[in-house]
């Protein structure tokens, strides 16, 4: 216990000026604590001990605060003359503090309200599943509507600002577009024309299998043309596009933005949008259609081979039946989904790469974003399509 007695028996040096001091005298179960000086973050450590040791007094039946002496008074020093007053009134101790100024006690105050906030925190109840699940749904509506509004923002963005540099001297830079198709398409051809003709062989295989047991081995051809002129050339192209092309859009911006590239662009006047969207932009429009066609060839012409060796068609036969079965509708119907199924694929792979914070984490996050939200995006525009070519009886 500290008292004023053993305060002046003890040898101690002189408190310099500013220095915090606690002077501590009780009577019985009553402790009169005594403070002065400067109790700023700098200085609190010098008395945090002193403090500590009135602590652990016990039989205190009322505590009384004297801040008379205080010069200054931080968060701090507010925070550890309120430590022993929690404490003394979980012991069940009166506290009462006087001599305080608006300052201190402003700040009495404050760390009182947020301590008692902090005890009347509920610990260890949870709220019901159903309101988890609603709060989700919420959050998800707003990240949604907010994600929707900045990919519309950096469509309008690439556009105008590509009408706004035709016809200057800074204009659009052909020779970064023809790079971004070389990319896209050129790069990607290979991949797109084998999983392409290995799924064209795989529905030929599975619907001769089928058909075989109805006589109508011939009708495969019909079966496998409208279903991958019509919809799987395009859908398979773009899922693969998304996987490839959207997650290395991301990657590429991302890493920009990362090391501050984004920024160094609009120091030098330059729109970043324009400089980096709309490039790939264009050469995604131009690329996936093109590799559509690609797909479109490769995935018959493994249907060819495979009714050949599976169910004996020869590839004669199968060409002059396609002739009679399909027509250009069948052939637009599915080419007309690539350039919408392309602008997604751009604008989500720009709008995560724009995203990136300055971590590695927050990379492989968004470029994950983009492949899940750029697939998904593509099967529910094919659906919509689907749905949309039915009505119209396209």
């Amino acid at each position: 216990m500290l008292n004023e007695a053993d305060t002046e028996a003890s040898p101690q040096r002189p408190a310099a000026a500013g220095e915090p001091e606690v002077l501590a005298r009780r009577e019985g179960g009553a402790l009169a604590v005594a403070l002065s000086g400067e109790w700023t973050t700098r200085t609190i450590g010098k008395v945090d001990a002193a403090m500590r040791a009135l602590e652990s007094e016990t039989g205190i039946s009322a505590l009384t605060f004297d801040l008379a002496g205080i010069s200054a008074m931080d968060t701090a020093g507010a925070w550890i003359v309120q430590r022993l007053a929690v404490h003394a009134r979980i012991a069940g101790a009166r506290v009462a503090i006087a001599g305080a100024g608006d300052s201190a006690r402003t700040l009495l105050g404050a760390v009182e309200t947020l301590a008692q906030k902090g005890e009347q925190a509920p610990v260890g109840r949870p709220r019901p599943a159903f309101l988890r699940m609603i709060e989700g749904l919420g959050r998800l509506s707003y990240r949604t509507r907010d994600q929707f509004f900045i990919a519309m923002h950096i469509l309008g963005a690439a556009i105008r600002g590509s009408q706004l540099k035709i016809g200057r001297q800074r204009a659009v830079s052909p020779a970064a577009i023809v790079t971004q198709i070389e990319r896209m398409g050129v790069g990607a051809l290979p991949i797109v024309m084998l999983m392409s003709a290995i799924v064209g062989a795989i529905i030929t295989q599975q619907s001769a299998f089928q058909l075989k047991n109805f006589a109508g081995e011939l009708f495969t051809v019909d079966l496998v043309s409208v279903l991958v002129l019509r919809e799987l050339g395009v859908l398979m192209t773009a899922i693969m596009m998304a996987g490839r092309t959207g997650s290395a859009i991301t990657a590429e911006i991302g890493s920009m933005k990362m090391r501050e590239e984004v920024d160094a662009l609009t120091v030098m006047g330059l729109n970043p949008i324009g400089v980096l969207v709309f490039p790939r932009l264009i050469g995604m429009l131009v690329a996936l259609p093109l590799l559509t066609v690609a797909a479109h060839a490769a995935a018959v012409g493994g249907g060819i081979l495979m009714a050949w060796g599976y169910a004996d068609i020869p590839p004669s036969v199968f060409i002059q039946r396609m002739h009679d079965w399909i027509d250009m509708t069948t052939i637009s119907s599915g080419m007309f989904k690539a350039p919408f199924m392309a602008m997604i694929i751009a604008i989500i792979g720009s709008m995560e790469g724009l995203l990136v914070e300055g971590s590695a984490e927050s990379l492989g996050r968004h470029v994950t974003a983009t492949v899940v939200k750029s697939i998904f995006l593509v099967i529910v525009i094919d659906g919509f399509f689907a749905v949309f070519y039915g009505v119209i009886d396209f």
